[in-house]
């Protein structure tokens, strides 16, 4: 199967173009957004667009996104959030936790973190996907060059649950993929020179992985 990732596209119109020339050009099997998707105020525009993408899109919230946004996507067929849920396509199997609280310099998850993270370590195996949005700690996570930023809990569940693979985004300027124990983390942030990545990936063997270029 083949995974387009991104995250923080943060309501901009131009990113939805790029990734709808990226979904063109490689044909994709699903769409996974790691958050930050849009603004608070009246994500529907937004929303429309990605469904008009012609593909399954997996969704969780980052900190820029409104709270209800997993009520508006019924609205869309194509979008469907994988908040503390799982979603199966073929042998692929894709688990979220949404929301992030930034904090100097770290991450949580959320005000019920805790009980997030339990939730979803109970259901992580060796071959899901995690999505979230904030990286795992100490991992394409650093801020200004210097700080780590990424979240604890993240990097716990990563140390404990070795999944197969976790789609971040979060720090813009850390896109790029990694390597903890058997998981491989891609923080598919868009930015000015990245469109998120495309990941190979059967359900068995590792993932292969590969960062887009938002030149044409």
């Amino acid at each position: 199967m083949l995974i387009y990732a991104a995250a923080d596209i943060h309501g901009h119109s131009r990113r939805i173009h790029r990734l709808a020339r990226q979904v063109a050009a490689h044909r994709p099997d699903m769409l996974v957004l790691a958050g930050d998707i849009s603004r608070r105020r009246q994500p529907e525009a937004m929303l429309d667009g990605l469904n008009r993408l012609g593909l399954p899109v997996l969704i969780v919230r980052g900190n820029s996104d409104c709270r209800n946004l997993e009520t508006l996507l019924p609205s869309f067929p194509r979008l469907r959030s994988v908040h503390l849920t799982a979603e199966r396509w073929g042998e692929v199997e894709v688990i979220g936790i949404g929301g992030t609280l930034p904090l100097p310099f770290h991450s949580r998850l959320g005000f019920r973190e805790a009980d997030a993270v339990t939730r979803v370590s109970a259901m992580l195996q060796a071959h899901s996907v995690l999505a979230v949005h904030p990286p795992p700690y100490g991992v394409r996570d650093r801020v200004l060059g210097m700080f780590h930023a990424g979240s604890r809990a993240v990097r716990r569940l990563v140390d404990s649950r070795s999944p197969a693979l976790v789609v971040c985004g979060h720090i813009h300027e850390q896109a790029g993929v990694a390597t903890v124990g058997r998981t491989t983390v891609v923080n598919c942030a868009m930015g000015r020179s990245s469109d998120g990545a495309l990941i190979r990936y059967d359900g068995r063997s590792s993932p292969v992985c590969r960062m887009l270029s938002s030149n044409p």
